[in-house]
């Protein structure tokens, strides 16, 4: 049971139910590239002299420690 109160929630699922598969679909892909673009922005302000692949193995790092649960 989620204690967290949620008082946008009806307005959530009635906007998800207004749309399309199709545009549900492209949401989640907008906001799963959004997320990953937050996670590589944070990195790099993290690790300011990390190079590129410094950077894409911290990324993976993160993802396989999240994978599957709540990191």
């Amino acid at each position: 049971m989620d204690s967290k109160p949620a008082p946008h929630r009806a307005i959530y699922v009635e906007t998800l139910r207004a749309m399309t598969s199709e545009e549900r679909l492209l949401k989640a892909f907008e906001l799963t590239e959004m997320t990953r673009q937050l996670l590589l922005d944070g990195l790099r302000e993290r690790f300011p002299g990390a190079t590129e692949a410094e950077i894409r193995r911290h990324y993976l790092e993160r993802l396989d420690r999240c994978h599957n649960r709540p990191c």
